[in-house]
């Protein structure tokens, strides 16, 4: 517990919003329900009523949610006037968890960055904190700050930061961010009557091809043909999926063949 009380933690002011999936900490178990402290905001609890903890009939609450536990909520209603906090962990998804587990231990990361900014420049941890709210009060988390950094340049981050202390964290950003590559995909729908047919298709498939991102076509069963694009956003995926299904299309065309593109959600 004391390891926890002494992390460096820059929290928001106000109240969650509806329906926001939020993270916890639970402070007291009773009979009928659970109260959790919310990690992300200052001096904030919500109340887990026992019908909210998990799906069917509870027998006993402690068998469900202990004091101390990290629990992912989904924000049910607030009241700010009673200081009310109505959460409820059954109706987070697996996914839901899942990602927002990830996000704030991305986001406990970027914390102990700022840390580490605030020894090197002899920052106090108030001053620390009033700087950390600015970056979420634009970025909505510190994480994403120090990404748009490795990605853009201090140069982004000077105006809410200073130059001093961008440089600071673009420098810790880049040593530590490394770019994720993003997919966009569908597939080709492509009829070539005749005998031929399979030859022109290829010929109209080796023309699915871009400079700038990755492609990878797939046969998935006639007529349908995958297109994955990998690239490192989804500016240059978008407009070598663009680039690519204008080309395809006008080979197609040009072999008298059918050609008709659908898009895949990822």
């Amino acid at each position: 517990m004391s390891e926890e009380v002494e992390r460096f933690i820059v929290k928001r002011s106000g109240y969650p919003a509806k329906g926001e999936i939020v993270i916890g900490t639970v402070s007291r178990v009773l009979d009928f329900g659970a109260f959790v402290t919310l990690d992300e905001y200052e001096n904030k609890e919500g109340f887990v009523h026992i019908s909210e903890v998990a799906s069917g009939w509870i027998k006993d609450i402690r068998d469900h949610v202990k004091k101390g536990q990290k629990v992912v909520c989904k924000v049910l209603d607030v009241n700010p006037k009673r200081g009310h906090i109505d959460l409820s962990m059954k109706d987070v998804t697996e996914r839901q968890k899942k990602d927002k587990i990830s996000l704030w231990k991305n986001e406990m990361k970027a914390f102990k960055w700022l840390e580490i900014i605030g020894e090197k420049l002899k920052i106090d941890k108030k001053e620390l904190e009033k700087i950390g709210k600015k970056i979420i009060k634009e970025y909505d988390s510190v994480y994403s700050a120090f990404e748009d950094a490795a990605f853009e340049g201090y140069e982004v981050l000077k105006p809410i930061v200073g130059e001093e202390f961008a440089k600071s964290m673009a420098e810790i950003a880049m040593e530590n961010i490394k770019p994720q590559k993003v997919k966009v995909r569908g597939y080709f729908e492509i009829k070539c009557p005749g005998s031929d047919g399979i030859d022109r298709i290829k010929k109209i498939l080796a023309k699915a091809e871009d400079k700038n991102a990755e492609v990878n076509i797939e046969y998935v069963g006639a007529p349908r043909y995958r297109v994955v694009i990998v690239a490192e956003d989804y500016k240059v995926a978008e407009k070598a999926l663009k680039r690519i299904v204008e080309v395809t299309t006008r080979e197609a065309k040009k072999l008298s063949c059918e050609c008709k593109f659908v898009r895949e959600a990822v």
